[in-house]
């Protein structure tokens, strides 16, 4: 997108939306076969087993840019702050209820928590959201992690976990990894949208956020795509997805 003077929040919050619309994780072959009760109980522990290497370390990607986050964006701090304290210890650590939910599946702790069981797509997940973290102006990384990746989390939850109670059985206890997230990851990626649209205010930081964005959404389909092809795709072909829905 050619861009000339900077947008004001209504034009750059629905420039940060279009950038990351088409590339939602929803549109995967793992995550239609998810939403439409295809996958087995195995399938969803390889999922565990994945996720839990991309998800786990999310504090820690916050807490890089927390660190350099500058001092005076006292509101960006305390978001940064308040976010890996739900992670790791407001409550229920999530990456335990993950790993309840992987249980559930019929993987193990220490299965999950073991970087053997990760996939190389993975890997490159990690990777990416750590050098975001480390690399990138703040409010750029806060873009690509925050908006490009943890906003999307409650329209693909909404989409799964209704089948998870309905067509496999889990209960609610242990579904709770996916509610929580629905929750709360739709206030966090909100409060991602204001902090970006506070402090963007050049058209060279307005376009690092909308390109951090929509490699952050690539990056979570291309990862969520790599499920179905290393650990489905040999059961289910495409033929029996309905992926134009």
């Amino acid at each position: 997108m050619s861009q000339t003077a900077v947008m004001n929040p209504d034009e750059f919050r629905t420039a940060l939306e279009n950038a990351i619309k088409g590339k939602s994780a929803n549109k995967s072959p793992f995550s239609v076969a998810w939403a439409s009760g295809k996958l087995s109980r195995e399938h969803l522990s390889r999922w565990a087993e994945n996720h839990y290497h991309y998800v786990g370390p999310f504090a820690d990607y916050l807490a890089y840019i927390y660190a350099r986050m500058p001092e005076t964006y006292v509101e960006a701090k305390d978001f940064l702050l308040a976010n890996m304290y739900e992670e790791e210890i407001g409550g229920d650590r999530h990456t335990d209820l993950l790993i309840r939910f992987g249980e559930a599946c019929g993987t193990t702790r220490e299965r999950i928590t073991d970087t053997e069981n990760m996939s190389a797509t993975t890997r490159g997940l990690q990777s990416w959201c750590y050098a975001v973290a480390m690399r990138e102006d703040p409010i750029v990384a806060v873009a690509g992690l925050v908006v490009g990746l943890e906003s999307q989390v409650p329209s693909i939850y909404r989409k799964q976990t209704p089948t998870l109670r309905d067509t496999y059985g889990f209960t609610d206890e242990e579904v709770e990894f996916f509610d929580l997230h629905i929750v709360s990851d739709e206030i966090h990626g909100e409060r991602g949208y204001q902090i970006v649209l506070e402090h963007a205010r050049t058209v060279e930081m307005q376009q690092r956020c909308l390109k951090i964005c929509e490699i952050g959404a690539q990056m979570r389909l291309l990862y969520t795509t790599a499920l179905y092809n290393d650990y489905v795709g040999a059961e289910l072909p495409l033929s029996e997805l309905n992926l134009a829905a």
